[in-house]
C-alpha cells in the first residue's frame, strides 16, 4: 500500500496491460480507443482516492509507471470520453472502473443509483439520457496490485493423456463447505479444496483432473441479492484474471492469489490436472439496464456486440443480456492474455469454455474459422493445454456439437441425452446408443479428431444430479422464486415409479440400480468421462435442477452421504478403477469393424443379439433395441504405447438390458471365447459378481441392469 501520495510518475510501458509489479514500482496500462482522458486512481485505506492522469498513450493504451507503489495497493480508472448511448458509447468518470486486466479484488458491490448511468427512476430505462453523474467509489469494489512471485518449488504438470483422463466437475464452494475432515476456517476456499480430505477423496475415485466451476471473479445479481440469494455458479464474469476472492481463506487484499497456486500446486503434487470453467462469452455488466463496472465504461462499442440497428442494445447470444465482442483485436487480446495467464502464471491445465459457440460468431453464423479459434490454434501456450468446448450458445444455429475445429474437445449432449433415454427405457435409441458408446465416430472423425473427442457425461452442474435423474420426473425449483418457470423442463429423467424421497425398498433398489447403470455405461464408454461432483455418493438437490443461485445446503455436498451410500461410492470407484486398468474401455482410435488378421473372423467390435448371433440390418429396427450386447476385442488395440509397444487387454461382452423384465443372453460361441467370468453386474450393489458362463450357454441379467463378462478361454 502507497504510504503517501505519489509525487512521481515515469512514463511507463504499453505492455503488459493491466498493474504489473516488479519489485520497485508498478506500471499500469489500460486500453480504450474512445477515451478522451484516462484517470488511474488510487484507493487509500480511509476509502480517499488520489488521482493521476496518464499522459502516456501508445496505440489506445493508456499508461503510467508509479516508484514505490507496491502489492496490496488498491486502485481503479475513470475514464472521461462521449456519453453516446446511440453510437454505442457509454464513458461516465463518475464511475470508478475496475481494471480488465485485474489480478484481484477487494470490497464489495453496495448496489445502488452510484453504480448506475442512467437514472433508476427515471420512465427511459434505454439509458439513453444524460447520466446522474454519481461517484461509485465507495459503492463499488476496487482493483489490487499483486505479488506475482510465488515459490512453485517443483511444480510439474501431470499432462494426463485425454484417453487416459477421468474429469470430476466441482464447486469450490459446495464440495467444502460441509466437509467434517476439514477445519471451519478453510470451508468454502481454495485452500479447503487443496485439503488432504478433498485430494484423498479423488484419488480414491481414481479421477485425473477436476473441473472448476467458475474461479473468475464474479459478481452476485442484485436481483438474486433482494430475493435472499446468491449467484452461487459464479457465471457472472467481470475479472477474467482474477481468483474470486470470497473463496479465500485469506483475508488480506490480493490473497487469493497465492492461495489458489497453492491448491493447484497440491493437486499437481497428486497426479490431478485442474481444469477452469471459463466464462469468456459475457461479463455481468449485463444489457443496457445493468451497472457500469469496467468494459462499458471504458470502452463499451469495442468489449460488447451491439445491435446494428440500434447500439443503445445490447446482442445477446447467451441469456445474459451482453455477449462479448470476440471480433474486436482487443478483445480478443484480453481473451488470449487472460488464457496464457492462467496457464504461465497459476498453472492451470486446460479450459472448459462456457457457451463457447458465441466466441466463434463473426457476425451472426458460428464460424469455425473464426479469429478465435485461428488466435488458440497457432498459440504456443494455449494450443498445449486441454480445450474443452460447451459447443452451443442460445442463438440462431447456436447448437454446434462435432462442429469444433480438431484441437477441441467438446461436451457431447448428445451422449448426456442418448444415454438417460437408454436406461428409462425410450424406444427407437439403440442406434445412437451404439454410436454413443463407441466414441460418437458420427460427430467427430471427420475432422481427424479421436474418440477422446467425445467429453461424455450424463449429468453436469446444470440439470438434476444423478440421484434427482432417477427420482423425478419434474423440476421442483420453487426455492429459486420464479414461480418453477426457470430450469428445463424437459429432463429425460425418470423418478422410477415415485415423485421424490420415498421409503419404498422396491424403488429405491431401482434407482440404484439406475446410478450404477449410467455410472457403468459412462465410464465403459469410448470418449473422456466426466462425473459430476457428489454423483458418486448419491448428491441430492431435492428435485431442483437449476441450483444457481442456491449458496445453502441445497446445493452444498453433504459428506454424510458416504457412509448413508457407502455401495454407491464402492461402486463408483469400482468401476472408475475398472476402466483405468483395461486400455479396451479407453482406445486412441475408433473401432473400425474389421478383423484383425487376414482370415480371422472375429473383429475389434460386434454387436450381439441377446441370442448371441450378431446383429444385421434388421436386428437394428426390431423392438427388441432395450437389449444388446456388444463384444469388445482386446487383442484388436490398433495404437501403440507411449513408447510404440503394442497394447493387449482381455476382450469383453457388455450387456446391456434396458428391459424391466429378467433378459437371457447367450454368451457367444465360435471364434469369440470358449468361456467368460463376469467382473461387474450392477444388479449388485456394489457391483459385485461371480459368475463362470461357458460359451453357447444362457445368462440371466436382472431387469434394468449391465453385465460386463471377461474372456477367460
Amino acid at each position: 500500500m502507497v504510504a503517501r501520495p505519489v509525487t512521481i510518475v515515469w512514463p511507463g510501458t504499453p505492455y503488459p496491460l493491466g498493474a504489473t509489479y516488479d519489485g520497485g514500482g508498478t506500471n499500469f496500462s489500460l486500453f480504450s480507443e474512445v477515451a478522451e482522458r484516462v484517470e488511474l486512481c488510487l484507493i487509500a485505506k480511509d476509502g480517499t482516492e488520489q488521482r493521476v492522469e496518464l499522459d502516456e498513450v501508445d496505440s489506445y493504451v493508456w499508461h503510467a509507471y508509479l516508484p514505490g507503489v507496491n502489492p496490496g495497493q488498491r486502485y481503479g480508472f475513470r475514464v472521461h470520453g462521449p456519453w453516446d448511448p446511440a453510437s454505442g458509447h457509454r464513458c461516465d468518470a463518475s464511475k470508478l472502473l475496475l481494471d480488465p486486466y485485474g489480478k484481484a479484488f477487494h470490497g464489495d458491490f453496495a448496489f445502488s443509483q452510484a453504480l448506475y448511468s442512467y437514472d433508476l427512476t427515471a420512465d427511459d430505462l434505454a439509458a439513453g439520457g444524460v447520466p446522474p453523474r454519481i461517484d461509485s467509489l465507495g459503492h463499488t469494489m476496487t482493483s489490487v496490485v499483486i505479488n506475482p512471485f510465488f515459490q512453485w518449488g517443483n511444480d510439474r504438470a501431470p499432462r494426463t493423456p485425454y484417453h487416459e483422463t477421468v474429469i470430476y466437475e466441482a464447486h469450490v464452494k459446495g464440495m467444502t463447505q460441509q466437509h467434517p475432515g476439514i477445519p471451519e476456517e478453510l470451508r468454502g476456499t481454495y485452500a479447503g479444496l487443496g485439503h488432504p480430505a478433498i485430494i484423498d477423496h479423488l484419488k480414491s475415485l481414481n479421477v485425473t483432473a477436476i473441473e472448476l466451476m467458475p474461479v473468475h471473479q464474479f459478481m452476485h445479481d442484485h436481483r438474486l441479492l433482494d430475493l435472499g440469494l446468491r449467484n452461487y455458479w459464479g457465471y457472472n464474469t467481470f475479472g477474467f484474471f482474477a481468483p474470486h476472492h470470497q473463496y479465500a481463506a485469506a483475508t488480506h487484499a490480493g490473497g487469493a492469489v497465492a492461495e489458489f497456486k497453492t491448491m493447484v500446486r497440491s493437486f499437481h503434487e497428486a497426479g490431478i490436472e485442474v481444469i477452469l470453467d471459463v466464462v469468456y462469452n459475457h461479463t455481468a455488466e449485463g444489457n443496457h439496464l445493468g451497472p457500469t463496472v469496467n468494459f462499458r465504461g471504458i470502452d463499451n462499442a469495442a468489449y460488447y456486440r451491439l445491435l446494428d440497428e440500434d447500439r443503445k442494445y445490447y446482442k445477446d447470444f447467451t441469456g445474459t443480456g451482453n455477449s462479448l465482442n470476440a471480433r474486436h483485436p482487443h478483445t480478443l487480446q484480453l481473451i488470449m492474455d487472460s488464457l496464457r495467464y492462467w496457464v504461465l502464471e497459476m498453472h492451470v491445465d486446460g479450459f472448459r469454455f462456457d457457451l463457447a459457440a458465441t466466441l466463434a460468431r463473426e457476425f451472426y453464423d458460428v464460424d469455425r474459422l473464426s479469429a478465435f479459434f485461428d488466435l488458440v490454434q497457432q498459440d504456443p501456450v494455449v494450443s498445449q493445454v486441454k480445450l474443452i468446448a460447451e459447443p452451443w450458445d442460445i442463438g440462431e444455429g447456436g447448437y454446434q456439437v462435432g462442429n469444433f475445429p480438431g484441437l477441441w474437445t467438446e461436451w457431447n449432449g448428445k451422449y448426456r441425452d442418448t444415454v438417460r433415454d437408454y436406461w428409462r427405457g425410450e424406444p427407437a435409441t439403440l442406434g445412437e446408443f451404439a454410436s454413443r458408446l463407441t466414441g460418437s465416430s458420427d460427430l467427430y472423425e471427420a475432422t481427424g479428431r479421436r474418440p477422446s473427442a467425445s467429453i461424455n457425461f450424463v449429468t453436469c452442474h446444470d440439470g438434476f444430479t444423478l440421484a434427482d435423474l432417477v427420482s423425478y420426473n419434474e423440476k421442483h425449483n420453487e426455492a429459486n422464486g420464479e414461480d418453477n418457470r426457470d430450469g428445463e423442463s424437459h429432463n429425460r429423467s425418470w423418478n422410477c415409479g415415485v415423485e421424490g424421497p420415498t421409503d419404498d425398498p422396491e424403488i429405491l433398489d431401482l434407482r440404484g440400480k439406475q446410478m450404477r447403470n449410467i455410472l457403468g455405461t459412462l465410464m465403459l464408454s469410448q470418449g473422456t468421462p466426466m462425473i459430476a461432483h457428489g454423483d458418486e455418493i448419491g448428491r441430492t438437490q431435492k428435485g431442483n435442477n437449476n441450483v444457481y443461485c442456491q449458496d445453502s445446503e441445497l446445493s452444498w455436498m453433504d459428506w454424510s452421504l458416504c457412509e448413508t451410500n457407502a455401495d454407491l461410492l464402492e461402486f463408483t470407484r469400482k468401476v472408475v478403477r475398472f476402466r483405468k486398468e483395461h486400455p479396451v474401455f479407453k482406445r486412441r482410435r475408433f473401432f473400425d469393424g474389421t478383423p484383425i488378421r487376414t482370415g480371422d473372423q472375429v473383429r475389434d467390435i460386434a454387436w450381439l443379439t441377446p441370442s448371441g448371433k450378431e446383429m444385421d440390418a434388421a436386428d437394428w429396427e426390431t423392438g427388441l433395441g432395450q437389449c444388446v450386447a456388444v463384444f469388445l476385442n482386446g487383442e484388436a488395440i490398433p495404437a501403440p504405447g507411449a513408447r510404440g509397444e503394442r497394447i493387449v487387454d482381455d476382450s469383453f461382452l457388455l450387456c446391456f438390458n434396458a428391459h424391466g423384465e429378467d433378459q437371457d443372453f447367450v454368451a457367444p460361441q465360435d471364434d469369440y471365447a470358449k468361456e467368460w467370468v463376469a467382473d461387474l453386474d450392477t444388479a449388485d450393489p456394489r457391483g459385485a459378481t461371480e459368475v463362470t458362463v461357458a460359451a453357447g450357454e444362457k445368462i440371466t441379467l436382472a431387469p434394468r441392469s449391465l453385465l460386463v463378462l471377461r474372456k477367460t478361454a
